[in-house]
C-alpha cells in the first residue's frame, strides 16, 4: 500500500468567458475579476459612497430650507418624500442595479457588443417607466396623500411641490440609467463627480428660488421642486455626453429594441422594483398610521427621523454599486466562492458603518431633529422613532447590501420575500401595538423589530446558497 498516494483533485470550475475573451478584456474588468478584495471594493466604494451622500443631500437640502416656511409645508414635504424616495431607489438601485447586473455579466463574461446594446434598452426601458410614474402621480396625487392623512395646509403644500417634481421626474429616470450604465462597467467616478457637481449648484440655487433673489421671485415650496428637477436634468446631460459620446466601457449601439436583451435588465430590475415598493409603501404606511394616532406635527417628527433611515439607502448603496458590478462580473466568469467573498466583505462593512449610525442616532436624536425644526411635538415624536429603531440599523445595511450582492448575481426572490416579511412586521405588528397600547413608542418599536427580520431574512437566504440554484 502506497501511503504517499495521493486523493484525486477535483478541477476548479473554468470560467465561463474563453482565453481569447478574457486577453481582451479592458483593465478594469480584469481588476474586477482578480484584483484583491477589500482594497478594490473601497476604490470602487468611495466615489459611489459620494454619489450617494450627494443625492440623498439634494433631499436634505430641500428639507432645511422649506423647514422654514413652516411645519405646513414640512409636513406636506413629508407626505411626497416617499414617493419621491421611490423613484430614486427605483431608478437607482432597482432598475439601476438591473443595468448594472446585465452589463457587468455580459462584461465579465467578454460579451462586449451585448453589454454595448444593453445601454440602449437601459435608456428605453427607464424612459418608459419614468413617463408612467409621472404621469399616475399627476393624476392621483391629491387622494394619494389625503389617504396618507393630509389635510388643510399641509395637503395643499404637499400638491404643490409633487406637482412639480413629478412633472418633471423623467429627467431622474434618465440621469440614473446613464449612471448605472457606467457602474456597470466599474466606473464609479464619473457619476461621482457628475452629481457632485449637480448638488454644489443647488446648494444656492433651492434657496433662491424658494425665498427670491433679485429678479428671481419668490416662489415657495414649488420653488424646492424646480431646483430639484433642474438639478437632476443637468447631471442627465453631463452623464449622456460621457455615454454618447464613446468615453465609457459600454457604448450605444443603436439596434432594433429585443425582448431577449430588456429581459436582461428587467429580470433583476422590475423584481428589485418590487422590493423598492416595499420600502416605501412601508415608510408610507406607517407615516398613515403617525398621522392619524397623533396629527401633523408627530408626522413631520417622524417624517424627518425616517429621513435618516433613507441617508442609509444611499449609503449602503455606495457599497452596493460595486458589490452588483464584483459579484455579477465575477459570477459571469463563473468565479462563484470569489462573488461571494465578496458579498459577506461588503455585508459586513454595511453593518458597522449603520450601526454606528444608528446608536449615535439612538442616543442623541435632538442633534438630527433640531437642524430641521424646532416643534417640541416634532422633536418628540421624531426622538421616540429614532431611538426605538435605530439600536436596529445595523441590521437594515447588512440586509440591504446582500441585496444588492443578489442583484449582481441575478437572484432576488429571497431578498423580496424578506422584504414583505418586513413590512407585515412593521406595518401589522405596528397598527396591533397602536390598537392595544395607543402608544407611538411601541408601534416604532415593531419597526425597528422589522428591520432585524429584514435582515436576518436576507443573510440566511444568501448563506443557504440560493445564488447557485437553478430555478
Amino acid at each position: 500500500m502506497n501511503v504517499h498516494t495521493r486523493p484525486p483533485v477535483t478541477p476548479p470550475v473554468e470560467p465561463r468567458s474563453s482565453p481569447s475573451a478574457q486577453s481582451a478584456m479592458n483593465p478594469r474588468t480584469r481588476a474586477l475579476l482578480h484584483g484583491p478584495i477589500v482594497p478594490t471594493l473601497f476604490r470602487l466604494a468611495w466615489p459611489n459612497v459620494l454619489i450617494m451622500f450627494a443625492q440623498a443631500a439634494t433631499g436634505l437640502i430641500e428639507t432645511f430650507w422649506v423647514g422654514m416656511l413652516g411645519t405646513d409645508a414640512l409636513a406636506g414635504m413629508a407626505l411626497v418624500f416617499p414617493g419621491v424616495m421611490l423613484m430614486q431607489m427605483f431608478s437607482a438601485g432597482a432598475m439601476g442595479g438591473g443595468i448594472s447586473s446585465a452589463i457587468a455579466r455580459a462584461l465579465g463574461a467578454g460579451r462586449r457588443d451585448e453589454a454595448d446594446a444593453l445601454v440602449l434598452h437601459a435608456l428605453a426601458i427607464n424612459l418608459s417607466i419614468g413617463l408612467a410614474f409621472m404621469a399616475a402621480l399627476l393624476l392621483f396625487g391629491r387622494p394619494l396623500y389625503r389617504a396618507m392623512g393630509g389635510e388643510g395646509a399641509s395637503l395643499e403644500a404637499a400638491l404643490i411641490y409633487s406637482n412639480v417634481v413629478f412633472g418633471g421626474i423623467v429627467a431622474l429616470w434618465l440621469m440614473n440609467a446613464l449612471a448605472s450604465v457606467i457602474r456597470g462597467t466599474g466606473n464609479m467616478l464619473v457619476p461621482a463627480l457628475a452629481i457632485c457637481a449637480g448638488v454644489v449648484a443647488l446648494v444656492p440655487l433651492s434657496p433662491m428660488l424658494i425665498f427670491g433673489f433679485g429678479p428671481i421671485p419668490a416662489m415657495g415650496i414649488a420653488g424646492g421642486g424646480i431646483a430639484l428637477v433642474l438639478y437632476n436634468l443637468g447631471v442627465a446631460l453631463v452623464l449622456g455626453w460621457y455615454v454618447f459620446s464613446g468615453r465609457n466601457i459600454a457604448r450605444v449601439r443603436f439596434a432594433p429594441l429585443a425582448w431577449a436583451r430588456a429581459r436582461e435588465i428587467l429580470r433583476v430590475g422590475a423584481v428589485a422594483g418590487v422590493s423598492t415598493v416595499q420600502t416605501n409603501v412601508t415608510i408610507a404606511l406607517v407615516t398613515a398610521l403617525v398621522a392619524f394616532a397623533a396629527g401633523p406635527a408627530a408626522v413631520a417628527g417622524f417624517g424627518t427621523a425616517a429621513r435618516l433611515e433613507y441617508l442609509l439607502v444611499p449609503l449602503v448603496f455606495g457599497i452596493g454599486g460595486p458589490l452588483v458590478a464584483l459579484v455579477g462580473t465575477n459570477i459571469g466568469a463563473g468565479q462563484r466562492e470569489r462573488a461571494l467573498r465578496i458579498a459577506w466583505t461588503g455585508a459586513g462593512t454595511a453593518f458597522v458603518l449603520c450601526e454606528l449610525i444608528g446608536v449615535a442616532a439612538a442616543l442623541y436624536p435632538g442633534a438630527w431633529l433640531s437642524l430641521f425644526g424646532s416643534d417640541p411635538a416634532m422633536i418628540e415624536a421624531g426622538s421616540a422613532y429614532l431611538r426605538a429603531v435605530g439600536p436596529f440599523y445595523g441590521c437594515f445595511g447588512f440586509g440591504l447590501a446582500l441585496y444588492f450582492a443578489s442583484q449582481g448575481a441575478g437572484k432576488l426572490l429571497w431578498p423580496l420575500l424578506a422584504g414583505f416579511a418586513r413590512m407585515a412586521v412593521a406595518v401589522g405588528g405596528g397598527w396591533v401595538a397602536l390598537k392595544l397600547t395607543g402608544s407611538l413608542d411601541w408601534m416604532f418599536a415593531a419597526v425597528g423589530l422589522a428591520l432585524a427580520v429584514y435582515g436576518a431574512g436576507v443573510a440566511i437566504a444568501v448563506w443557504s446558497g440560493v445564488w447557485f440554484r437553478r430555478a
